[in-house]
């Protein structure tokens, strides 16, 4: 996470494969015979999911203000709520975790809110003001 802190467009990607790891892991749960404490476990990586959600869309909202160039990775973040919602909804109903499906619900709709106005206002900032072209093996110039 560290590495990809000075690049927006990787540090989104990261946030991807986290919530992918926690979804496949709920995923996981449910696919196998039931053992004692399947719905704690569930509580807590539901409640993990809504964490690193909440953390990724407070991100794209300072990239959103800053006018970071995120725009490779929306269209997968996009797809991949999609994809989260219905992974989510799978399990059955249980009184131990419902709440925090709840939760991790909302926190994906707000996601898939905030990226599709994101994608938008990106297209639109970068077509009046478009990132300048690198020079390939052009002057390299050095600071004095």
């Amino acid at each position: 996470m560290r590495e990809s802190a000075y690049f927006p467009r990787d540090r989104v990607l990261v946030f991807v494969k986290f919530l992918d790891q926690r979804s496949a892991a709920i995923q996981e749960l449910f696919a196998h015979p039931r053992h004692p404490g399947r719905e704690q476990d569930a509580h807590d990586l539901l409640e993990q999911f809504t964490s690193i959600a909440n953390e990724l869309e407070d991100n794209l909202d300072d990239y959103s203000t800053r006018h970071s160039d995120v725009r490779k990775s929306l269209p997968k973040l996009l797809q991949a709520t999609d994809r989260w919602a219905s992974e989510l909804k799978s399990p059955p109903d249980d009184e131990a975790y419902n709440v925090s499906r709840k939760l991790a619900l909302e926190a994906i709709q707000d996601l898939r809110e905030d990226t599709t106005e994101m994608i938008a206002s990106q297209k639109s900032w970068f077509a009046a003001h478009p990132p300048p072209k690198e020079e390939k093996n052009g002057p390299i110039d050095i600071p004095r």
